[in-house]
């Protein structure tokens, strides 16, 4: 595979057209037939969870949920490109990386109520919960990956933000720092074209979010975020650089996100035309991967009919789970709070308790 990181930031690189044929076989990433059916399911089962939780939020059955149909490439395929033992940092829409990273899937329907344990994340699980701080990961990103380089260790940290979150200063903050420091860390800017309805053009005047690497000393690269071989060709080598010493790189995926902003009450036909809409269907990564898996008789209508069943059983499940988890209560908030607490909180709980003693 040629190197793709080399070229200016400008650039921008895709392996399968939307038709699902090869465009550039010198960028076809090293993955066996069973990791390529890995990825196209891991796409697939997400696609049917996120309609399934659209649908639950509607309910009143989850609380905030933001939807991902449309960038499941430029999630999955970054994530797949990372090892174990490497660290997710995602923002709020970010939580299918973090399930496949290890998160199991009813915590983060705890998370999407605001229950306290969706945010415990389990020993051995190498994420922070999802950031809804626009942009804060970023700098948290870059304190992790100078931990991993002061104690040696070959690990990776990797990062997502949107495209609005390019706007935010904790982003040229951590970006600048990472850069100074040749710090192990991946940076992911989603661009689904609109943070909430504001477009890209009214945020930057830069040709690119992927050229703002330049200002950090860095590399920056623009990749077709529909397209899951070139989002994880070009992250699995911005991560085998930084897991060698040789520092972070900016990665700007251009997507789009099928739905709204969130399920709190954003409407996209209110700054969304239905051909923009259409434009951005014909590039459906789900439907580009599937034709290239066809095409190499590697996918069936069996294997996207079992995908869809076991996202659909997962959720049932997942829900289930979050449904029968104890309720927080506010004693159990203030005793997470520190090992050891201090003075004015064991005054607030035991204040608490006899207020409730009392009814």
């Amino acid at each position: 595979m040629s190197t793709v990181l080399e070229t200016k930031p400008a650039s921008f690189v895709q392996v399968l057209s939307p038709d699902g044929s090869v465009v550039d076989r010198d960028l076809l990433p090293n993955l066996s037939d069973d990791q390529l059916r890995q990825l196209m399911y891991r796409m697939v089962f997400t696609r049917t969870w996120d309609q399934r939780a659209v649908k639950l939020t509607r309910q009143g059955r989850l609380g905030f949920y933001a939807p991902v149909s449309g960038q499941e490439a430029s999630m999955l395929a970054s994530e797949f490109a990372t090892n174990e033992e490497d660290f997710i940092l995602p923002g709020y829409r970010d939580i299918p990386q973090c399930v496949f990273h290890g998160w199991p899937m009813y915590q983060a329907f705890l998370y999407s109520r605001g229950h306290q344990h969706g945010g415990e994340v389990p020993e051995g699980v190498n994420i922070l919960p999802p950031q809804i701080i626009i942009g804060a990961q970023i700098v948290q990103a870059s304190g992790v990956a100078m931990a991993f380089k002061l104690k040696g260790e070959r690990r990776v940290a990797l990062t997502y933000t949107g495209d609005g979150g390019s706007s935010q200063g904790d982003f040229y903050e951590g970006v600048n720092f990472a850069g100074a420091f040749k710090l192990p860390a991946v940076f992911i800017v989603q661009n689904n074209q609109f943070a909430i309805s504001v477009p890209v053009r009214l945020q930057t005047a830069a040709e690119t979010l992927a050229q703002k690497a330049v200002a950090a000393g860095i590399p920056g690269i623009q990749v077709d975020g529909m397209d899951a071989l070139a989002v994880y060709a070009v992250t699995k080598e911005a991560v085998d650089r930084a897991r060698a010493g040789e520092g972070p790189t900016l990665i700007e995926t251009v997507t789009f996100r099928y739905g709204p902003h969130t399920m709190s009450g954003d409407d996209p036909t209110r700054y969304r035309t239905k051909d923009l809409e259409s434009e951005w269907e014909i590039r459906d990564p789900l439907v580009r991967f599937r034709k290239y898996l066809e095409s190499k008789n590697l996918w069936t209508e069996s294997d996207e009919n079992q995908a869809i069943e076991d996202g659909k059983n997962a959720v049932t499940e997942a829900l289930k789970q979050a449904d029968s988890h104890p309720k927080m209560s506010v004693p159990h908030l203030i005793d997470s709070m520190f090992a050891e607490l201090p003075a004015k909180l064991k005054a607030q709980k035991e204040e608490y308790l006899a207020s409730r003693e009392v009814k």
